[in-house]
C-alpha cells in the first residue's frame, strides 16, 4: 500500500506570499495545479520548503485545509509536522489524526538544534508513532538539525513501529543510505531528499523523491524519476544532466529562495519570502532566468517518448 502511495516524486510545495507577507492562496492554488497536471505522484505540504517555521499555527491549518480543499482527491497529500519539542509536536499529531484530514501521512523532522543523542531521536519518533494513526515518514537532514540520524536508529524504528513506513534522507551520505536500503524491513521506504542525489538513490533501490526543484520543473523532473525506477538510466540521466545546473542554482542561497525565484520568473508566484528569509540576489535570479531559457529550449525533446 505505501510502496504505490509514496512511491515517484513527490514535490515539497512552497508556501507563496503577497508583498505585505501574508499568505498567497490563489498563488498556491495555482502551484498545485501546476504539479497535478504535471503528473508528480503526491503533495507534501508544510515541510521547509514551505517555509512552516515562519508560520502561526492558524496559518498552518489554513493552509492544509486549502492544499486538501484544493488537491481534492486527485493526488495523495502529505503534511509536515516536526520540531524540536516532543510533547508539542505529539499534541499535534494527535490533534491533526483527530480532525481526521484527507491525509496520506505525516512527514516529521528529526529534532533540530537540541542535538539529541541517538536515543534521544529514538524516543521522540517513539512517541510520535504513538500518538499517530497516520503513516509516518520520517526525515533525517543534518545539515539543517545540525545531528545525523544514524542508519542503525533508522532501521530500529522501521523494524518495531509499523506505522513508521518510511525515511526521507538527505545525509548525502551513500553509505549510511546503503546500509538503511540492504537491512530495512521488505515495505520500508527510503526517499531521497536531495534532488541532485536521486538517481544513485534510486539505483541503490530508493523509491523515488520529495523534491524542491520539482515545484518548479514537475513535469521534467517526475519523469526522470519514474524513468530511473523503470531501469531507464541513461534517458533519466539525459533530465538529470539538462536540470542539474538549475538544482545546483535552487540551493546556492538557501531554500526555498531559490526555486521561489524559478516559479517568479515561471509567473506562477511573486518572489517573496518571510524573514529570516531573502529573496535571492539579482546575480542569481538573473542566472536563473538564463538557466530555464536554456532548459525551455530543450525540454521537448528530452520528454519524448523512447
Amino acid at each position: 500500500m505505501f510502496k504505490k502511495l509514496f512511491q515517484g516524486t513527490g514535490v515539497a510545495i512552497v508556501t507563496p506570499f503577497r508583498d505585505d507577507e501574508s499568505i498567497d492562496f490563489v498563488s498556491m492554488g495555482r502551484v498545485i495545479e501546476h504539479l497535478i497536471e504535471a503528473n508528480v505522484e503526491y503533495i507534501v505540504a508544510l515541510g521547509t520548503t514551505g517555509e512552516s517555521v515562519t508560520l502561526n499555527n492558524d496559518e498552518k491549518i489554513a493552509v492544509i485545509n486549502f492544499v486538501i480543499e484544493a488537491v481534492n482527491g486527485r493526488v495523495p497529500v502529505v503534511m509536515g509536522i516536526g520540531g524540536n519539542n516532543t510533547h508539542e509536536i505529539e499534541r499535534s499529531v494527535k490533534a491533526v489524526c483527530d480532525e481526521k484530514l484527507s491525509l496520506a501521512g505525516i512527514l516529521s523532522v528529526s529534532p533540530y538544534y537540541n542535538k539529541p543523542s541517538q536515543e534521544g531521536i529514538y524516543h521522540h519518533y517513539r512517541k510520535i508513532a504513538a500518538a499517530s494513526t497516520l503513516p509516518l515518514i520520517m526525515y533525517n537532514v543534518p545539515g539543517r538539525t545540525g545531528g545525523n540520524m544514524a542508519a542503525s536508529t533508522t532501521l530500529s524504528l522501521a523494524a518495531r513501529f509499523k506505522n513508521i513506513v518510511a525515511i526521507k534522507e538527505a545525509s548525502g551520505d551513500l553509505n549510511q543510505i546503503n546500509h538503511i536500503l540492504k537491512n530495512k524491513p521488505k515495505d520500508f521506504l527510503v526517499i531521497s531528499g536531495d534532488d541532485q542525489l536521486s538517481l544513485p538513490m534510486i539505483s541503490l533501490g530508493a523509491s523515488g523523491v520529495i523534491s524542491v526543484s520539482a515545484n518548479a520543473f514537475p513535469a521534467e523532473y517526475s519523469e526522470m524519476v519514474r524513468l530511473a525506477l523503470r531501469g531507464k538510466f541513461k534517458k533519466a540521466q539525459e533530465i538529470q544532466n539538462a536540470l542539474l545546473d538549475i538544482m545546483d542554482a535552487h540551493f546556492a542561497e538557501g531554500n526555498p529562495a531559490g526555486v521561489k525565484a524559478s516559479l517568479s520568473i515561471k509567473k506562477l508566484i511573486e518572489n517573496k519570502l518571510r524573514l529570516p528569509l531573502c529573496p535571492v540576489s539579482k546575480q542569481l535570479y538573473s542566472k536563473l532566468q538564463g538557466l530555464i531559457k536554456e532548459f525551455d529550449s530543450i525540454k521537448d525533446s528530452l520528454l519524448n517518448p523512447e
